[in-house]
């Protein structure tokens, strides 16, 4: 009897004992999440002078928390807001972003609409600190509250616990989540009822129309008053550097016509830039689409035509263009236009000129209109941040490049093409269709080749779009006009006038 109690006793302590084994890795991953502290927000207030009018602001700088069904805390997306004063709700409200995709809002931010910005030289390389930051008379806080977001990935925005940032990375995965963020944005500020923009640079265009079919295509809507597209690209698929694909010589000679205007190697100009820009449009749209279409079939006689019309409205000689089988791509234009001088031009500003190692080269080794402002803006972002409006972290600001593997795919479409085929335009149209409210802003550098004047007017001239509530503004500047002191201003009023009139 004692031995046979002995023996269940010694059972029941081992199944114990195994139990307990099992539980503990359970435990133990439990243990390693450490609870989520509460967002790292910081307040601070403000007076300054913008459009004219004295204006008294609060800004509000730090993380909104995107959370699970459950309330489990996702991801911090840092924004800082701007807003005026007085509790006025109705009151503009503009929602600002960059692009990338995997870049902070600071260009925006810090060179553009907040209320201070960095003093660069115009067209040439920012050189070492200090950098001169200064009050922005500019920024459009007379006319709007601004929201300045930087997506997960970048800025200091970051999943939170063990979910994986990638789940953000992704044309309609980012547009969610920041459409999620603009609704608890309103939620907390009590903001419904205000008049709404959304505006982004670059794939922050992308964005905001993968961003407005998020908003207003849902049965939840948020209804938005206008669309803010500086250097815009829509269609990546007509844009896709291919062999095959004729679609971006096209819409990309434009751009090197009025480059070539710009660096005076264009044959017999025109006295402005806009009138070169229309010369390359008519062609580009005429004969030259009409060339590159009859590919092999294109008679001697038409391709000499062409060929010397090519070369006039690009400043590259006969042979080259011909060389290249009339089809000439961005980098070998950045290399080859100022070659004699030794020098080559920029990507997201060609009136930006660099010199490479290998003056012989086919492309240049880096872009000069990038490394010639990177350092100004993350030193004026990151003082700005931590040193006035008081931002306490130990991450990094991350300014662009800070995610990968981003997902091109569309929500909702199917099949090979959708694959490969990647342009939200289509979301634009519809937007149009069903908001009668709704109007777009559109601004583009002539020297822009990262996202070319023509391929967005291209994308927007599509059956489908309402043109008359599509507004156009073109400035003597690159992807980041914003640089040259004239287009600040310029873009400034344009939106500021964009914003007030309704």
């Amino acid at each position: 009897m004692r031995l046979t109690s002995s023996l269940a006793a010694l059972a029941l302590a081992l199944s114990a004992t195994i139990a307990h084994a099992q539980d503990e890795p359970k435990k133990k991953d439990e243990a390693t999440e450490a609870p989520v502290p509460a967002p790292n927000v910081s307040v601070t207030r403000h007076k300054g002078v913008f459009g004219g009018k004295a204006i008294s602001y609060t800004a509000t700088t730090g993380e909104t928390y995107l959370k699970d069904k459950d309330g489990k805390p996702l991801a911090a997306i840092y924004a800082t807001s701007y807003v005026k004063d007085g509790g006025d709700r109705n009151r503009p409200i503009t929602f600002l972003y960059n692009g990338g995709p995997g870049s902070g809002s600071l260009w925006l931010h810090m060179g553009a609409f907040g209320p201070k910005r960095v003093v660069l030289p115009d067209a040439q390389d920012d050189g070492a600190p200090p950098y001169p930051l200064v009050d922005n008379a500019e920024s459009l806080l007379d006319v709007t509250d601004l929201v300045f977001i930087d997506p997960v990935g970048t800025g200091f925005s970051h999943a939170i616990g063990k979910k994986d940032p990638k789940d953000y990375w992704g044309v309609s995965a980012d547009a969610k989540s920041i459409a999620e963020f603009i609704r608890l944005w309103l939620n907390d500020n009590g903001r419904w009822s205000s008049p709404k923009y959304i505006g982004g640079e670059s794939y922050g265009t992308t964005r905001s129309v993968a961003l407005i079919n998020e908003l207003e295509g849902t049965y939840n809507d948020i209804a938005v008053n206008g669309i803010i597209l500086i250097s815009t690209i829509l269609d990546f698929g007509a844009s896709a550097e291919v062999q095959g694909n004729e679609m971006p010589y096209i819409l990309n000679l434009p751009s090197m016509a009025t480059t070539a205007w710009y660096h005076k190697r264009m044959g017999n100009p025109p006295a402005t830039v806009a009138e070169a820009a229309q010369q390359a449009r008519a062609f580009a749209t005429g004969p030259y689409a009409a060339a590159l279409l009859k590919g092999n079939q294109l008679s001697p006689q038409e391709r000499a035509s062409v060929r010397t019309e090519l070369a006039r409205l690009t400043g590259l000689s006969e042979s080259f263009v011909d060389h290249a089988d009339l089809r000439v791509t961005p980098g070998r234009f950045y290399k080859q236009l100022l070659r004699d001088q030794g020098l080559s031009i920029g990507r997201l500003d060609t009136r930006y000129t660099g010199k490479d190692y290998d003056a012989a080269g086919e492309e240049p080794d880096n872009d000069p209109s990038f490394y010639a402002i990177d350092g100004a803006y993350t030193a004026a972002m990151n003082s700005y941040a931590r040193d006035e409006l008081k931002y306490r972290t130990d991450r990094s600001y991350v300014t662009i490049g800070g995610v990968s593997g981003w997902d091109w795919k569309l929500q909702g479409q199917r099949g090979r093409d959708s694959e490969v085929y990647a342009s939200v335009a289509p979301y634009l149209g519809k937007a149009l269709r069903e908001n009668s409210g709704l109007k777009v802003f559109v601004g583009q550098g002539w020297y822009d080749f990262a996202t070319p004047f023509f391929g967005a007017e291209y994308a927007m001239s599509r059956t489908g779009f309402d043109a008359s509530r599509i507004h156009y503004h073109y400035y003597d500047a690159g992807h980041m006009m914003y640089v040259r002191p004239d287009d600040l201003r310029k873009l400034s009023a344009d939106i500021r006038a964009f914003i007030t009139t309704r």
